[in-house]
């Protein structure tokens, strides 16, 4: 079995190469009237019924928009993000089309919280064939749609099987793209919690077909030994030092950090080793320690590797909280960041 990649054996691998439509400056939607508005709407996608929410800003029009994809935390829906109202009036302040889509597992067969799959969360080990948490300590989360197929490999497992959420995610763009005027080199995710995780995995596979220019992971950090970059995009990770979920390690400790929640002990990369990693493909410098950076919030404590640049391309940002996303100063700063960077 193909630890990251157990979908391809399901038929997914065609909806992972769709392209983006539309030129480098502007998405087919552009050649049309606008023929989405901001609400509730679904996409059959892999013969599954998928739902998203909306949010179109009043300077939507035959201009090319940035995209920003907002993907919930494991039990969150559409609203976790958009029922918000500082995401929303940033939104319209700077003229973003955001989306927000509703993960699987609420319906059959799992009947589970919504989630996302990516790298080990699926079969539940690391690229070495070991456990991703501690089973002893873990309850047993697995969803029906990965006991079937035989994916999970343990009780590690803890999201669904149903669809691959790459392919799923992309379909997505392609939808809003061909309904609205979207500048496709501004393109870009973000997530909280397991969503912020699911980040990761666009990352990674975003060499297979680009469609994302820049990253923004909240307090969601990668399952234990997957450090590949492959994507090499830019990131900015928002971290709580005080996490006891997500927790990301110390500063310039490369190794993997455990979770505990006081009810799982899941085991995840920790915040320097994956922005190390993700700074090196970038062609940083990671053979000294990360620097300091200011992103203007005296909340944070930035570092990067990359300080050459006026913004780093990828950013380490930690701030003394828990497992929370703070989205009235969060959601301004990945903007930001996203701003900063085109494809």
């Amino acid at each position: 079995m193909n630890v990251t990649g157990w979908w391809m054996g399901l038929g997914y691998l065609s909806a992972c190469e769709r392209p983006l439509p539309g030129g480098a400056d502007a998405s087919s939607g552009c050649a049309s009237p606008p023929r989405l508005d901001s609400g509730i709407h679904t996409l059959e996608d892999q013969g599954v019924t998928r739902t998203f929410r909306l949010h179109v800003p009043p300077s939507a029009s035959a201009e090319p928009a940035p995209l920003v994809v907002v993907f919930h935390g494991w039990g969150g829906d559409e609203d976790e993000f958009l029922g918000n109202e500082d995401v929303t009036a940033e939104a319209d302040r700077r003229g973003y089309i955001v989306v927000a889509p509703a993960g699987l597992g609420p319906g059959s067969p799992d009947r589970s919280p919504a989630s996302w799959s990516f790298a080990g969360s699926t079969t539940g080990l690391d690229p070495d064939g070991a456990a991703i948490c501690d089973e002893a300590l873990t309850p047993d989360y697995r969803y029906p749609s990965c006991r079937d197929p035989q994916v999970a490999q343990n009780g590690c497992s803890w999201t669904q099987c149903q669809a691959d959420d790459v392919a799923f995610a992309r379909a997505l763009v392609e939808t809003i793209a061909s309904d609205l005027c979207v500048d496709p080199r501004r393109v870009y995710a973000a997530g909280g919690s397991n969503g912020g995780m699911f980040t990761w995995e666009l990352g990674r596979r975003n060499a297979e077909a680009p469609v994302f220019a820049a990253l923004a992971p909240l307090v969601g950090l990668p399952h234990a030994g997957y450090l590949a970059a492959d994507g090499a995009l830019p990131v900015l990770l928002l971290t709580g030092t005080e996490d006891p979920v997500v927790p990301p390690g110390d500063w310039e400790d490369a190794s993997p950090t455990t979770s505990s929640s006081g009810q799982d002990r899941f085991y995840y990369t920790g915040a320097t080793a994956i922005t190390r990693s993700w700074a090196r493909a970038r062609g940083c410098d990671v053979t000294v320690d990360a620097l300091p950076y200011d992103d203007g919030d005296p909340r944070t404590d930035c570092r990067t590797y990359c300080a050459d640049a006026d913004v780093p391309p990828v950013l380490d940002c930690r701030a003394e909280q828990g497992h929370v996303y703070g989205l009235s100063w969060t959601w301004p700063l990945v903007l930001d960041f996203f701003d900063a960077h085109a494809g």
